[in-house]
Parts: structure tokens; C-alpha cells; sequence
């Protein structure tokens, strides 16, 4: 209740730069839907915002221009579409059987022309691919010719949390491309009609 009160005071006014530091951070899904919408409109009015957050959906859902700092130094900007584009399309794919997996990569590979991440526990790969390189009629037909029962197949945009994990050379396990464990605060920059600056 306290943060979400530091929040809507700083909200009462319209001033021309408002810095705001993680300011949905333990709301409820309410509470954060309304500081949202606050913050929109602020921007809409022609308050310049520079925004960080840890979670990539708030920035894809509030920013004009995104900065991603890993380890102070700045690895990624732009708009949110166009980080999401540098990484082309997603496929993902859950196999009814862990044993499908196999087969299922090498269908994914074929098509995608890379390796898939193989998530075994979870029946899920996913990988990469340049868009419209594949239909997703295209990719359920190839895994159907090769007896993959597939239980979830799907071609879909990178999100953001897609991007940082890329651009900071981190998997989903946290483990980077190396296999070491990285560690560090990241934070994301926002700022309304010019770039931020980190």
C-alpha cells in the first residue's frame, strides 16, 4: 500500500521529466494496471518519462525507446518492436512424448537452419527463426510426416525478456552461453520523445 501511495503522489502533478524507479514493484495486478494507466497518460500530456524496471512486459507495454544495461554497460536500444525484430520469429514446440524430442528437433532444425533449445523436462524446444521462413501450417505438417505428437506448436513474436536473455548472453536458466552463472542487477530505460540515457 505504502509504494503505491509514493507512486500516486508523484502522479499529481504533470511535470516535464518524472524519474520513476521500478514503481510497480509488489503491486497487485489492479494496483498495477492503475499506475499504468497513470503513467500513460502523463505521457500522453507531454511529460517525459525515463522508466527502469526489471520486468521487460512493463517496458514493452510503456516505452517509446528501450535501453537494456547488463553490467553497467549498455548492450541493447530501440523501440520495443524493433529489439523484438532483431531476433526474427519464435518457434516452440511441446511434444506429447519426451521421447518425440529427437525427432522434433531435427524437424525444427531442418526448417530453422539452427539448433532448437531442448527444455526435456518440460517436452519443449525452441529456437530462432528469420521471419516468414516458415509457415506454422508448414512447420505442423513436417512434424506430423515425421510422427511427433505434438501437444503445442507455435510460431509467435520474441518478447522482450527473449531479447535481454540474448543480448546479455544469458539462457532461461540464468547460465551464460559459457555456462557460467551471471550475476548483476539489469535495469531498463525509458524515455518519452528522446532515447533514454543510462
Amino acid at each position: 500500500m505504502r509504494r503505491r501511495q509514493d507512486v500516486v503522489a508523484s502522479l499529481i502533478v504533470t511535470p516535464l521529466v518524472l524519474f520513476l524507479d521500478e514503481p510497480t514493484t509488489g503491486l497487485d495486478p489492479r494496483s498495477r494496471a492503475e499506475i499504468w494507466a497513470a503513467i500513460r497518460k502523463l505521457a500522453t500530456d507531454g511529460t517525459t518519462i525515463l522508466l527502469t524496471t526489471q520486468y521487460l512486459d512493463e517496458a514493452d507495454q510503456l516505452s517509446d525507446q528501450i535501453v537494456i544495461i547488463d553490467a553497467g554497460r549498455v548492450v541493447a536500444q530501440g523501440r520495443p518492436d524493433e529489439l523484438k525484430d532483431t531476433l526474427g520469429s519464435r518457434i516452440d514446440v511441446v511434444v506429447a512424448d519426451q521421447s518425440d524430442l529427437p525427432a522434433a528437433a531435427a524437424v525444427v532444425e531442418r526448417l530453422a537452419s539452427r539448433t532448437p533449445l531442448i527444455e526435456a523436462g518440460e517436452r519443449r524446444l525452441s529456437t530462432a527463426v528469420a521471419g516468414g521462413v516458415i509457415t506454422l501450417p508448414e512447420l505442423v505438417r513436417q512434424l506430423d510426416a515425421a510422427g511427433v505428437a505434438a501437444e503445442d506448436v507455435s510460431l509467435r513474436r520474441p518478447t522482450l525478456d527473449e531479447v535481454f536473455l540474448d543480448r546479455t548472453g544469458r539462457t532461461r536458466t540464468g547460465r551464460t552461453r559459457t555456462g557460467r552463472t551471471r550475476t548483476g542487477r539489469t535495469r531498463t530505460g525509458r524515455g518519452r520523445g528522446e532515447e533514454a540515457a543510462a
